[in-house]
C-alpha cells in the first residue's frame, strides 16, 4: 500500500511539473477561461508567455547592457542573441561553411 501511495504521489508531481513547464498551454487555458478571441487572445497569450519566463536569457540581457543598447536596438540585439543561442541555430552550419570566394560569384 505504501508503494502504491508513493507512486501515486510521484505521478501526480511529475504531471504537475510537466504542466508548469509549458507556459504556452497554461496561457492558452487562461485566455479560454477569459473567453478571449482574435487579436485580444493573441496579445494576451503573447504577454502571458513572456511574463511566464519566456523572456531573454541573462547573458543576452547583460550583453545588451554592456553595449548600452535601448529601445528597438536592444530588442533586436536580444532577439538575435537568443536565436544564436538556440539549438536550431546550431543546426545550420552548411551556410556558414561556404567559402568566401563562392559568395562573390
Amino acid at each position: 500500500m505504501k508503494k502504491l501511495l508513493t507512486l501515486l504521489v510521484l505521478g501526480l508531481t511529475l504531471s504537475l511539473g510537466a504542466h508548469a513547464a509549458d507556459p504556452a498551454a497554461d496561457c492558452a487555458a487562461k485566455s479560454a477561461e477569459k473567453k478571449l478571441a482574435g487579436a485580444a487572445k493573441k496579445s494576451f497569450e503573447k504577454k502571458c508567455v513572456a511574463d511566464a519566463g519566456g523572456g531573454a536569457s541573462p547573458a543576452c540581457e547583460k550583453s545588451a547592457a554592456d553595449k548600452k543598447l535601448a529601445g528597438a536596438a536592444k530588442t533586436a540585439h536580444i532577439k538575435k542573441c537568443m536565436a544564436d543561442a538556440s539549438p536550431a541555430a546550431a543546426a545550420k552550419p552548411a551556410e556558414a561553411a561556404k567559402p568566401a570566394s563562392a559568395a562573390k560569384k
